[in-house]
Order: structure tokens, then C-alpha cells, then sequence
């Protein structure tokens, strides 16, 4: 017996011991009769094989004898139990009081300290005993359960002295939740309810008993295998807590948190520095180089840049003057005296080994095993866990490139004057490391040491370098997922979000600055209109000869515009032709007020075209200029409120809450497309497109057939459901119904596809996407119209913008 049973039993004991003192005299005057009535039930008991019940007059003594003790004794506990149990524990009640054999703990009691235990022993030995011993240990559980039910306002169950009683099923108080039943125990129930009477109805006993011995049984046999099973269940249960836990863990919700002040990015921040290109690895001696028809041997340093070159043969900037002029130039510094007085001329030199053998090597690539290819991923994600992740305010951030890019050749936007030049390979004495104080500073690779190690907090970067081509600083910075830059990303919507409160008010500034007397202010207020109506950048300054000749704004020339007083219907007419951002072709024709168009006449008198048009204005004034107007207002913020605002009022004007998600979607690429003519965000048509879409047309051919065929074998089931009118048939019409349907949604999802691909082929959506829009627009109306929110962001998207996903509701609005 367990240490929580005996006291559960003993607590019970005591609970009962008070009542049974003062029922003891009054069970005294009842005693002979009872002993009377157990020897007849001994006598009958083998005589009977079927449960049986009272009769109706012996159960109506028995209810009088009862309610005359419970008057007498005063029993409380009694008559709330009937009271709760009802009949079922009325009749229990009755039999207690008139000594039943299993079922009477008070007349037991009673009996031991009278001396009539030995008699009632004798009686429980012919029941058999093993029966008896049996059901010990159940009657104990029983009371247990009970007990523990007790404390909700359930009757506690009372014990003999020492011992479990028979296991008489009326003892127990009845429990509506044990139901399984079995016939391992039908024979001692049966039993103990024949011993009873011999004038019982047997249809009433075996309906009462067998629910009986199948909630008892139900208890016995399958409770123990429900607590087995919870506490298996309960293991597995925490072991999902603990993995959710750690998932959300994982998940930092940092927008909950308040920010750092005083410019502050972190207070602790501790990572294990870049990784390194490997060496360079030289060419097998069956791989030649060959300068005018002639085999010659390069040294390491002249063979690697060598290498560069052959990577990039087939490629059309190895085919560039200004590419072949700048790499010969670089790749010559990295000769011997001997190789430079040999080689002087590009176009003598054959680099076809070398490409062959770099060809060959990435077909190899493809052709690996699966085990070979699982060997390298296994390896990358080593390396990933030791340096693409970094500690920060005592939560692991993702680092987004922890790779130093290797040596090569640098290609550059558009036609860049300095594409071709050999960008050298980083090494640890060019490296700045920037981590806290209280951190554990990286080791630089054995047998060098960094540049300097920095603790400045206030600042986002882990490392920098400045790279040789154009003198400018690199970082390793964190993912787009992390805290840092979901806090800039969150930071520069909000500031456009507070643009939209006061751009009334801006626009008619400017507007008023048409009509200035100053021709500073007037340049500056048709500047900042482009700016506003055409979302154009700024346009930084440039050095001559540094980089590509890209335009902004401010830096517009004569040349790039041309006025139309009259142009295709319309009045006052600008059209725009110039290189944009990675010198991609701004070319756009826009009817502009009639001011506007006076002053940008004015603006290009007595000018050549490769002249200033806005001689008086520069990034550094105009940015000034906006600030004024608007506590962080820039260029990039009038851009970023006219590609979110544009969003917000094309999806509320395309989207059908009626139509299908495809459809939907289809409307939203539409409306992220208007966002990317408005941003000029164009590329060329992908190589593959006409062949992408020829696959695509073909699908749709096929499904059109298919869809035809499904529409005559409808109309052959309707015509069958007619003559016939029978249930076969008209299952089968309604699957020929429901195949039709599903093939027309198929059609129209390919179309919609077809249709969008169309649209698209010119236009970068993903560009202004992630840049421009704010995604609490997108995540709103996913919700709004029920489109899964995959279907807008991929999985590195939504961990990007997750505070978006997490805060923005339906209703929100831009």
C-alpha cells in the first residue's frame, strides 16, 4: 500500500469514526436480525446463477428502516449523498443500513468491536476468499478516486477498521464517467447481489448491476492506463511545450521592447569576425597559358589574376575596351619583370585552357553524388553556426554576410569607367573589428593580427574594411531579419507615415516658391515637385571619371528633358530621357502645371545641353530645405510615402473580395506594379521568358481541351439523369459538375498566371516591395481578404518583416 493510500484511508477512517460511535447502539438492536438474515443468504447464495433485485415490498422495508436511522442517527452526509445520487444511492443507502454483507462498513465496524468480527469472517471465506483478496487493492483505488473527488463536494468514502470492504458495487458511490465494462468480475458482482434476497427481480439486478460492472471495471482496468498514458502523454506534451518555448525563444519580438536612447545600438555585442577567401589554389601542370602561340609558366600572383579573366571569357564585358584596358593595366602590376617585358598585348594572350578547365570543374559540380553534395551542405552549415550568427543584448542574431568577398574583378553598374580593375584580396590587417568591451574579441588568423578593434555602440556594423577600386568602406552587417534593421525599416516607415500629416502643407509651400522673386528658391521647388509627383531620386554629386553617369533630380542637364507646349492631347508636356540608378533608361513623358512648365523654360535659357538645369541646387540644399520642412524628411521619404501611398489606394480600388486568391494576388501584383512604373524600377525580360511562356501557353491549350471534354460528358449526365432519375445517376452528374468547375478554376489560374508574367516581364516588383512599401499595408489586406500571407512574402521576406506580420491588423491603413 502506497504512503499517499494509507493516509488517504486513515483520513477517511477518521472522518466516519464519530458517526459510527453513536450509531453503534442503535446497529446493536439490529444485529440478530441481520446475522439471521446472512445465514439465509448463505444458504441460497450457490443457488443462484442470475443477479437479482429485492421485491418491491422488501425494498420499501428496507427504504422505511432506513429513513428510521438516518432520523435517528442524524446522518448528514447521508442525505446529501442521496440527494446527489438519487435513487441508484437511496437503494445503496438502504442496504447499508440493513447490514449488507459487502456493502456495510458501519455495521462491519460494529461488529469487530462487539465481537462479531469471526462471524462475518466466516461468511467472507465461503464467498471465497480469493475473491475477496482480489479485489483489495481495486476497493483501495476506488477510495482513492473518491477521496480525491471529495474536495470538489463529493461524498467521501467510509472504511472498515484496517482492511478494504467486499466488493460489493452498491458500497461505492456511484460515478457516472466509469462505463467499460468485462466479464472477469461479473461472477463475484453477481454474487454479492444475489446473496441479497431470493425474491429480487432479476430484470431490474442485471440492468443496474451489469452498469455497475462496467463503470467499476472501466475504473479498475482502464484508469491505470489513462494515468500511464498521461504521464506518457505528459512528457510528450512538455517536450512540445519546451520545443515551442524555444522556438518562440528564438523568435525575438523586439518591437514589444523599448528602444536604446541617446543613439545607442546595443550594450553588448560579441561575434567571431569574418571569414576569409581561401588561397589560391594553382593550376594543374596540364593546364596551359599561352601568350602569342607560345606555352609560358605565370607566376602564382599573375596566374591567379589570370584566372579571373578565364572565368569571365564568355562573358560579354571580357569583349569591353574599358574592361580589357583597366584589367591588362592591373594584371600587369601583378607580373615579374620578365612577364611584363613578354607580355604586352591582350589580344595575344589565350586564356582557353584555363576557361576549359573552370568549365569543367563547375559541370563536375553538378555531377556530384548526393552524398558528396550532403558532405558540402553538412560543411557550410558548420560554418554558418560558428560564424553566421553573433550575440547581441543576449539574443542570437543572424549575421548577413560574414564572408569576405574574394579577389577578382570588378564589374560595376552600367558602363562604370573602372570595370575590369582587379579588386585585391582583404587580409586580416585590413580589417576593423567592432564588438563590446565585455566581449571576447575574435583571434585574426595565426601569424596575423587586425587593423584595430573598436567598441563603438553606436554604430550597427561588426566589420569594415575600405576596398581598392573606389576607396569606399564595406561592412558585415546583420540580416534584414534582425532587431537593428527591423528597427531602421520600421523607423522609415513611420517617418513617411508622418509625411502624410503635413504634405498638404509642403506641396503648397513649394508651390507658393513657383512665384519666388529668388531663382534658388524656384529651382528648388520644381526639383522637390519631380521629386513628390515622380518619386525621382535626389541625384548625388559625382567625381568625373569615378563612377557611371547616373542622373538624379538636382543633377539633371538640359539635354535630359524637352517641353512640349502640346503632345499627344495633352498641355504642357515634359518628357524625361536620361540614366538612371545602375544606368537604367528613365524615359517618361508627364504633363506638369502650367508654372512648372514656364519655369523649366526659364530654367534653360542661354544654356548647352550638357549644362545644369537646376545650376543653383544641389542634394546638400535641397536636403537642408527638407529637413526644415519635416524633422527627418528626405528625398528617400517622399519616395517611400509616394510608393506606399500609391499601394494603399490601388489595392483598394482592384481588389474584389468575391474573387478567388489567384485573382487576388493578381490584383496586388497589379497595384505593387504601379508602385514600380511610379519608381522606375524596370529590368530587361529574363533570357528564358519566351520560352517560359510558350510552356505556359501550352498548358492552357491542354486544359481548354480537357475543360471541353468535361463539358460534353456533363451534358451526356444530364441527359442520363433525365430518362433515368435514379440515385446513381445523380451522384454522377454532380461529379461531372464539380469536374467541370475544378477544371474552369484550373484554366483561370493559368490565365491569371499567363497574364501576370505578361505584365510583368519588364517591371521588378521584388524592388520596391521590400524597400518602398510598407508591409503592415500587405499583411492588412492578406488579412482583410483571406489571402495566405506566402503568397505575398517567401520565408526570408517574412522573417524580415515578422513585426510587421505580427502587429498590423485588417484595418490598418497607411
Amino acid at each position: 500500500m502506497s504512503g499517499d493510500q494509507v493516509h488517504n484511508d486513515s483520513q477517511i477512517e477518521a472522518d466516519f469514526r464519530a458517526n459510527d460511535s453513536h450509531k453503534h447502539k442503535k446497529d446493536k438492536e439490529h444485529r440478530h436480525k441481520e446475522h439471521k438474515k446472512d445465514k439465509d443468504r448463505e444458504k441460497t447464495k450457490h443457488n443462484h446463477s442470475e443477479h437479482r433485485d429485492p421485491s418491491e415490498k422488501k425494498h420499501k422495508d428496507k427504504h422505511k428502516d432506513g429513513e428510521k436511522h438516518r432520523e435517528k442517527d442524524g446522518e448528514k452526509h447521508i442525505e446529501k449523498h442521496r440527494e446527489k445520487d438519487g435513487d441508484k444511492h437511496r437503494d445503496e443507502k438502504h442496504r447499508e443500513k440493513d447490514g449488507e454483507k459487502h456493502g456495510d462498513k458501519h455495521v462491519e465496524k460494529h461488529r469487530e468491536k462487539d465481537g462479531e468480527k469471526h462471524r462475518e469472517e466466516k461468511h467472507r471465506e465461503k464467498d471465497g476468499e480469493k475473491h475477496k483478496d482480489k479485489h483489495k487493492e481495486k476497493d483501495r483505488e476506488k477510495r482513492r478516486e473518491e477521496k480525491m473527488k471529495s474536495s470538489s463536494g463529493s461524498l467521501k468514502i467510509k472504511r472498515e477498521n484496517g482492511f478494504a470492504s467486499p466488493p460489493c458495487i452498491k458500497d461505492e458511490p456511484a460515478d457516472e464517467a466509469y462505463t467499460i465494462s468485462t466479464t472477469e468480475n461479473e461472477k463475484p458482482i453477481k454474487r454479492s447481489r444475489d446473496d441479497d434476497d431470493l425474491d429480487y427481480k432479476p430484470k431490474k439486478v442485471k440492468t443496474e448491476d451489469v452498469k455497475k460492472a462496467k463503470k467499476r471495471k472501466q475504473e479498475e482496468d482502464v484508469k491505470p492506463k489513462s494515468k500511464n498514458k498521461s504521464k506518457v502523454t505528459g512528457s510528450q506534451g512538455d517536450g512540445k511545450k519546451r520545443k515551442i518555448k524555444k522556438e518562440e525563444e528564438e523568435k525575438w519580438k523586439w518591437w514589444e521592447e523599448e528602444r536604446h536612447s541617446d543613439g545607442v545600438k546595443w550594450k553588448f555585442l560579441e561575434h567571431k569576425g569574418p571569414l576569409f577567401a581561401p588561397p589560391y589554389e594553382p593550376l594543374p601542370d596540364n593546364v596551359k597559358f599561352y601568350y602569342d602561340g607560345k606555352q609560358v609558366k605565370l607566376s602564382p600572383n599573375a596566374e591567379e589574376v589570370a584566372t579571373f579573366f578565364a572565368k569571365m571569357l564568355d562573358h560579354e564585358y571580357t569583349t569591353k575596351d574599358i574592361f580589357r584596358k583597366n584589367f591588362f593595366k592591373d594584371w600587369k602590376k601583378e607580373m615579374t619583370a620578365d612577364e611584363r617585358n613578354l607580355i604586352t598585348n591582350l589580344s595575344k594572350c589565350d586564356f582557353n585552357e584555363l576557361s576549359q578547365y573552370f568549365k569543367a570543374q563547375s559541370e563536375a559540380r553538378k555531377q556530384m553524388t548526393k552524398e558528396e553534395k550532403l558532405k558540402i551542405k553538412a560543411e557550410n552549415e558548420r560554418i554558418l553556426q560558428e560564424y553566421g550568427f553573433c550575440m547581441m543584448d543576449n539574443h542570437k542574431e543572424r549575421i548577413a554576410n560574414f564572408r569576405i568577398e574574394p579577389p577578382g574583378l570588378f564589374r560595376g553598374r552600367g558602363d562604370h569607367p573602372k570595370m575590369g580593375k582587379l579588386k585585391r584580396r582583404i587580409m586580416p590587417e585590413h580589417i576593423i573589428i567592432n564588438c563590446s568591451k565585455d566581449s571576447k574579441v575574435p583571434p585574426a588568423p595565426s601569424g596575423h593580427k587586425w587593423k584595430e578593434v573598436r567598441h563603438d555602440n553606436k554604430v550597427t556594423w561588426l566589420v569594415s574594411w575600405t576596398e581598392n577600386i573606389q576607396g569606399s568602406i564595406k561592412y558585415i552587417m546583420l540580416n534584414p531579419s534582425s532587431r537593428i534593421k527591423g528597427e531602421k525599416d520600421w523607423q522609415k516607415y513611420e517617418t513617411a507615415r508622418r509625411l502624410k500629416k503635413c504634405v498638404d502643407k509642403i506641396r503648397n509651400t513649394y508651390r507658393e516658391d513657383w512665384k519666388s522673386k529668388e531663382m534658388k528658391a524656384r529651382q528648388r521647388s520644381v526639383a522637390l515637385y519631380f521629386i513628390d509627383k515622380l518619386a525621382l531620386r535626389a541625384g548625388n554629386e559625382k567625381e568625373e571619371g569615378e563612377t557611371a553617369d547616373t542622373v538624379g533630380c538636382c543633377s539633371l542637364r538640359v539635354e535630359h528633358i524637352n517641353l512640349h507646349p502640346e503632345m499627344d492631347g495633352q498641355e504642357y508636356v515634359v518628357e524625361f530621357d536620361f540614366p538612371g540608378k545602375d544606368s537604367i533608361r528613365y524615359y517618361n513623358k508627364v504633363p506638369v502645371e502650367k508654372r512648372v512648365f514656364k519655369n523649366l523654360q526659364l530654367f534653360m535659357e542661354n544654356k548647352q545641353p550638357d549644362d545644369d538645369l537646376f545650376d543653383r541646387l544641389n542634394t546638400s540644399i535641397l536636403n537642408k530645405h527638407l529637413q526644415d520642412l519635416m524633422e527627418g524628411l528626405t528625398a528617400k521619404v517622399f519616395r517611400t510615402y509616394n510608393a506606399s501611398i500609391t499601394l494603399q489606394q490601388q489595392l483598394n480600388e482592384l481588389t474584389n473580395g468575391d474573387d478567388n486568391v489567384p485573382a487576388k494576388i493578381l490584383s496586388y501584383n497589379r497595384a505593387n506594379r504601379a508602385v514600380a512604373i511610379l519608381c522606375n524600377h524596370q529590368r530587361a525580360p529574363p533570357k528564358t521568358f519566351e520560352k517560359s511562356m510558350m510552356n505556359l501557353q501550352t498548358k492552357i491549350d491542354a486544359k481548354k481541351d480537357q475543360l471541353a471534354d468535361a463539358r460534353r460528358e456533363l451534358k451526356s449526365a444530364k441527359a442520363d439523369a433525365k430518362v433515368r432519375r435514379d440515385e446513381k445517376t445523380k451522384k454522377a452528374l454532380e461529379s461531372k459538375k464539380k469536374a467541370v468547375q475544378r477544371i474552369e478554376e484550373q484554366l483561370m489560374k493559368l490565365e491569371v498566371q499567363a497574364t501576370d508574367k505578361e505584365e510583368n516581364k519588364q517591371i521588378a516588383l521584388g524592388t520596391s516591395k521590400l524597400n518602398y512599401l510598407d508591409p503592415r499595408i500587405s499583411v492588412a489586406w492578406c488579412k482583410k481578404f483571406d489571402v495566405p500571407i506566402e503568397k505575398i512574402y517567401n520565408k526570408t521576406q517574412r522573417e524580415k518583416f515578422a513585426w510587421a506580420i505580427d502587429m498590423a491588423e485588417e484595418d490598418f491603413q497607411f
